[in-house]
């Protein structure tokens, strides 16, 4: 059984983005944050494992590349979404338990898959950035600010705060970042 221990978490950040539509290379290299020659070498690996096309389409002036998942490559997704899914209700179910140590074992062993937790949207964001409160510890201890998904991060913090759903509202963008001692 193909479980998401062998996967590289790029990989499947780049298998999910394709998946959700994005065909053309810079756009993919924005969303997932990789620089161009790893996400070639990503998209071949991908390509020759069957998961994903890769097809020249003609335009007025110059050819373009189209990328598209395969049906293998939507079902690897699928699966793996729902591995993250089970993960985080595991970590959401120890948090609501109140024990800090269990708690801390549990983001120790699922260190790996936070980043794509944070891409496929698996995980409450309020919950999250609490679960380091009890800890004691920001996200950036557990999350390289470079794994932190771009809409997840406007770049002036990784402890979490610093998140902006560009959703407009009620937000002013200020988020967190002012730091209020008590």
């Amino acid at each position: 059984m193909d479980s998401m221990e062998g996967r590289e978490p790029k990989e499947l950040i780049v298998l999910g983005a394709i998946k959700n539509g994005i065909k053309k290379f810079d756009k993919i290299q924005k969303v997932a944050q990789i620089d161009p020659k790893e996400l070639n070498e990503i998209l071949e690996k991908l390509e020759k494992r069957e998961l994903i096309k890769v097809e020249e389409k003609k335009g007025w002036l110059s050819k373009k590349i189209e990328i598209t998942s395969t049906e293998k490559g939507d079902r690897e997704v699928d699966k793996s979404v729902s591995e993250l899914q089970g993960k985080w209700n595991q970590m959401a179910t120890v948090y609501k338990t109140g024990d800090k140590d269990k708690m801390k074992d549990v983001m120790d062993n699922n260190r790996s898959f936070l980043p794509m937790m944070m891409f496929f949207g698996v995980m409450d964001m309020m919950m999250f950035s609490m679960m380091f409160s009890m800890m004691g510890a920001s996200m950036g201890d557990y999350v390289p600010a470079e794994d932190i998904p771009a809409e997840m991060n406007d770049g002036s913090s990784t402890d979490g705060g610093g998140m902006d759903d560009g959703g407009g509202g009620m937000d002013d963008g200020g988020g967190f970042d002012i730091d209020i001692g008590f």
